[in-house]
């Protein structure tokens, strides 16, 4: 089977989660600089076997889309264009709150929880989990 691959965009940087081959786990691959993002998954999906692209879908507590979202809708429009795999939407409603968490829960020390990259990361791979469990 395919990798799922999973997007946590956001204005600066971009959180990358994929799946084993098997769509069983979860696991951060990597943040983006969102400036390099479309260069470094053209790279990717030619490298990799991958399915689906999950791809985050921010929006207020009243069900509104986040201001990001136009971002987010001309950044779809361009990876169309340079991949055929389907992209699906996913509520990403508290992933970064969640990803904080879990970076506390998990014991690491402030520095490293101030680490932007990383939270977006870790959100990314909450995305992904959320898809995957709701299937």
């Amino acid at each position: 089977m395919a990798r799922i691959l999973a997007l946590d965009y956001g204005t600066k940087r971009t959180g990358i989660a994929v799946t084993d081959e098997l769509q069983l786990i979860a696991s951060g691959l990597t943040t983006v600089n969102t400036s390099e993002l479309l260069p470094f998954l053209k790279k990717y999906l030619e490298a990799e076997d991958v399915a689906l692209i999950i791809l985050g879908e921010p929006k207020r507590l009243n069900n509104v889309a986040s201001d990001v979202e136009a971002n987010i809708q001309k950044f779809r429009e361009s990876l169309e264009k340079i991949t055929s795999i389907p992209i699906k939407r996913v509520d990403e409603r508290f992933t970064s709150k969640m990803a904080a968490q879990s970076m506390l829960d998990g014991g690491m020390k402030k520095k490293q929880r101030k680490n932007k990259a990383l939270l977006d990361e870790i959100s990314a791979t909450i995305i992904l989990q959320s898809y995957l469990y709701n299937q």
